[in-house]
């Protein structure tokens, strides 16, 4: 089967929090772009019932509500949704490469904010009850189903008592494992206060699980005391798994840098290893995954992705694609030597007009368009010609005129 080819300006592997603010960012900036979400647009932000520290909100909202006026907003700019999976990637070269069952995608620049996948128990039995088969990991999503069943949760984070005490209000039982001792728990003071006054919400301490059972559906838990040894069946109509995520990276490993725990790794312009590949969210390597701190990232990442762009099609429309030279000055406009030497510059301007191209990029605003030119460091010249950066200096400010024009045009 031919496959359908899609061409874009930007595209962004993952529709959650981080992911939709940088289509947002990017959509506004009028760059043709597309998402691609595997799930639903709101990545793990639509697993928690109540979202209570997004500035903005001073009362609770449902992280599914949350997520759905992200996604409006992207539209509302023009993104693109496309909720599929994304197969492959080829990220090196100009052009970046994404494929889909049915589709082969091109963009000039990829944001990578394919964030987290929930961690598994690894226990015996696990793969046979995943999703729909008894085991969930968003009660959001699913608590409706349990209304008067019993359930049991694993976990003692923020997450797992939070969505706990959510699931209250359909199951007539709910009972969390926890691998602490009694009454210690990993969740927040305030979710604490509430796990341990809400009637309907048992504990079973010191317990991991040992092994998922059941015929068609997932039917029993078994638990077992780390202390003892001891096996404790837990008859069951769901399961909910709250220990953690991990990155959702697999795609990309083998072309942009990762952590040993398998986060990606960027600076603070988000910017990875690869030229025009960016990571936002929960995918970097950073101290919080908060929706927050995922929403910081995607401004960043959306702007830098706008940034590199720009700077990109300036080289190639101004200083590649004329078939004159191009003189240009690197310059910093807070240096007094640099903004001495511009007179200099004018002088070669006015001196040759369109015979030779001069160009000043102010590396205070643009350090990182001088760099593609090989400059990292100001006063600097370099001259252009046949596409090619054939001369460069930077002890510009010591040569007199006239040895600058013998070097330039002696090339």
């Amino acid at each position: 089967m031919t496959k359908q080819q899609e061409h874009y300006d930007v595209a962004i592997i993952g529709g959650g929090a981080a992911g939709l603010t940088a289509a947002l960012y990017c959509g506004r900036a009028r760059l043709k772009t597309v998402l691609f979400e595997k799930a639903l647009p709101g990545g793990l932000a639509t697993y928690t019932s109540e979202i209570e520290n997004f500035p903005g909100f001073p009362e609770p909202i449902a992280g599914t509500d949350l997520m759905k006026l992200f996604e409006k907003q992207a539209k509302r700019f023009g993104v693109v949704m496309k909720l599929t999976a994304a197969k492959s990637v080829a990220l090196c070269g100009q052009e970046k490469l994404i494929s889909t069952f049915r589709t082969d995608y091109t963009a000039k620049a990829v944001i990578v904010a394919s964030g987290g996948k929930p961690r598994l128990t690894g226990a015996a039995g696990e793969e046979r009850f995943l999703f729909d088969k008894g085991i969930s990991f968003c009660a959001t999503c699913d608590a409706a189903f349990y209304t008067g069943k019993s359930v049991l949760v694993i976990g003692s984070g923020d997450a797992a008592i939070e969505e706990a005490i959510f699931l209250t209000k359909f199951a007539k039982r709910v009972q969390v494992s926890v691998i602490h001792d009694t009454g210690i728990l990993d969740a927040n003071e305030v979710a604490k206060e509430q796990a341990f006054g809400t009637p309907n919400l048992e504990f079973i301490w010191n317990t991991m699980v040992q092994e998922f059972r059941g015929e068609e559906r997932l039917s029993q838990v078994v638990l077992k005391n780390i202390k003892t040894g001891e096996l404790q069946p837990v008859d069951v109509d769901g399961c909910f798994l709250f220990i953690g995520y991990l990155p959702d990276t697999d795609l990309f490993k083998g072309q942009i840098n990762m952590s040993t725990q398998g986060y990606i790794l960027t600076n603070d312009q988000m910017e990875t290893n690869l030229e025009g590949v960016f990571a936002v969210g929960d995918v970097r390597d950073k101290a919080l995954r908060q929706v927050a701190t995922a929403v910081g990232d995607g401004a960043v990442g959306g702007v830098a992705a706008e940034r590199y762009l720009a700077e990109t099609a300036y080289l190639e429309q101004q200083l590649f694609a004329s078939n004159k030279p191009a003189i240009v000055y690197c310059w910093n406009s807070t240096d007094p030597a640099c903004r001495t030497f511009m007179t200099e510059i004018e002088r070669l301007r006015i001196k040759y007009g369109d015979t030779i191209k001069v160009v000043t990029i102010d590396m205070y605003k643009a350090a990182k368009l001088a760099a593609k030119l090989g400059i990292t460091q100001a006063p600097a010249l370099a001259l252009i010609k046949n596409r090619t950066v054939c001369y460069r200096t930077t002890n510009c400010c010591e040569e007199t005129a006239a040895a600058i024009e013998q070097e330039m045009l002696q090339h």
